[in-house]
């Protein structure tokens, strides 16, 4: 698995790899969530239409979903810390490009150059606690690394909003670059390299090409949906989707080996996956514009609000780590969505009279509760399902899964509730699409909770595989 001794999280060089690890995979949450913020204003801005501000959020997330699994099966065979050094950089220049974009078209393709970079660094982050850690300390780790990333995400939205309101929409990606180098300095000089002593050094081109227009096609043709083009593009992608999962059947290098869904926990925790993170990325899209739409907000009060979120991450998420390895992650996989889905209905009160103590406090406080609650287990179980050797690939995986469904949530959620054109501007319009999509993603979040009730280990059965993946 690795050239170096295993390492202890209360060592000087265990918290230095964690540093390292939430950095890299912060910047990529911090992009996936403070975007959101800036949408309403870059639209004024850049004179863009729905359908591109969908394409600015969703060619982010198109290339992440589709090449993450590469990054996880590069990691695994070049070198973990290789491969996550790389991605940063990457990330950092198409941030670049991002923060001096003319265009909705120059914006929306630096995004999905992004994505590229985020596809290379955030399953290494992952993999790098799961092979640099002793067994007994990875749930912590775990938890560390998914609470404060959490945060990242959570206060994306209050940092966005500042730079927004108060200097340009420009430098929520401008801001990446001094992090990024903060990034590759800490894990150059202090994470051991790691990697699949099996790896053979090829990868998987077909499948990426195959996953990246399967995903790429069904996008366009929900987000385009009516254009004389929406049909093929559909047709296309599904077809391509076949392609992919018979390709990787046969594949001697696959990028995603289909034997790892041979585990029924490792299938049944990306299920809830891909339902949950689909009604995350909708709820945070949506609610972040009827902020300023509906009720008035400014950029920065709209990222502000969502304060509760990143104080429940930051007290709890680590503590949830523990208990799932306590207690095994049903319960927590169970209750978790099922909390997040009360949250979101809680949010249906955000209207054009809305009172942030009453109306938005409370909402996104318990949904907070809940995805605190979630998160590490859920990590937790994916990896433990899965040999130490496949790591990358293993949360490239999950990673995939999870973006692709906020991917095809922000996606298809619009067309699905009669959102169009210009209508995100518009105060009466946007407010009726925001209830229809939120009761949709409480609807999504309650499934979750229910599949993982019906389909996760016991804490009996699954214990032996957490302390020993």
């Amino acid at each position: 698995m690795s050239n170096h001794e295993l390492v202890s999280l209360d060592s000087a060089v265990g918290r230095m790899v964690v540093t390292a690890a939430v950095l890299g995979s912060g910047l990529t949450m911090l992009d996936g969530s403070v975007v959101n913020v800036a949408l309403k204003t870059i639209g004024e801005d850049l004179d863009a239409s729905l359908a591109d501000l969908q394409w600015i959020t969703n060619g982010y997330l198109l290339s992440l979903a589709s090449l993450i699994l590469l990054g996880g099966a590069l990691g695994d065979r070049f070198g973990r810390r290789r491969v996550f050094v790389v991605g940063t950089v990457w990330f950092a220049l198409a941030s670049l490009l991002c923060g001096l974009a003319p265009t909705p078209m120059v914006l929306i393709v630096a995004r999905v150059l992004q994505g590229i970079g985020g596809a290379l660094l955030t399953p290494g982050s992952l993999a790098i606690i799961q092979s640099v850690f002793q067994p007994a300390d990875r749930g912590r780790a775990i938890g560390a690394w998914s609470g404060l990333g959490g945060i990242a995400a959570a206060i994306g939205p209050f940092v966005g909003g500042a730079l927004v309101e108060y200097v340009s929409w420009r430098w929520i990606f401008l801001i990446n670059l001094p992090l990024a180098a903060i990034t590759v300095l800490i894990a150059q000089r202090c994470v051991p390299e790691s990697h699949d002593p099996h790896a053979t050094g090829r990868f998987d081109v077909a499948g990426a090409v195959l996953a990246c227009v399967a995903l790429g096609g069904v996008t366009w043709s929900l987000i385009e949906w009516g254009s004389p083009s929406a049909p093929y593009a559909g047709a296309v992608g599904l077809l391509c989707g076949a392609a992919f999962v018979l390709v990787e059947a046969r594949s001697h290098e696959p990028m995603m080996p289909l034997g790892l869904f041979g585990d029924r926990t490792f299938s049944a925790a990306n299920a809830m996956t891909f339902l949950v993170y689909a009604a995350l990325g909708a709820v945070l899209f949506f609610l972040i514009i009827q902020l300023q739409t509906v009720s008035g907000y400014g950029a920065l009060e709209a990222g502000v609000a969502t304060l509760p979120i990143t104080v429940c991450m930051l007290l709890l998420a680590s503590r949830a780590g523990e208990l799932g390895t306590r207690i095994g992650p049903r319960i927590p996989m169970t209750v978790g969505p099922v909390v997040m889905a009360a949250g979101s209905l809680l949010l249906l009160r955000v209207d054009d009279d809305v009172s942030y103590w009453i109306d938005v406090m409370p909402g996104l406080t318990v949904f907070g509760l809940g995805l605190s609650l979630m998160v590490a287990p859920l990590t937790g179980t994916v990896l433990a399902a899965a040999p130490d050797d496949n790591a990358g690939i293993a949360s490239g995986v999950n990673n995939a899964v999870a973006r692709a469904g906020s991917l095809l949530a922000v996606a298809a959620l619009p067309v699905a509730v009669g959102l169009s054109g210009e209508q995100y501007a518009v105060p009466a319009a946007f407010d009726q699409a925001y209830d229809r999509a939120t009761l949709a993603c409480a609807v999504l979040l309650a499934l979750g909770g229910v599949l993982s009730w019906l389909t996760i280990r016991t804490p009996e059965q699954l214990a032996p595989l957490v302390e020993t993946p």
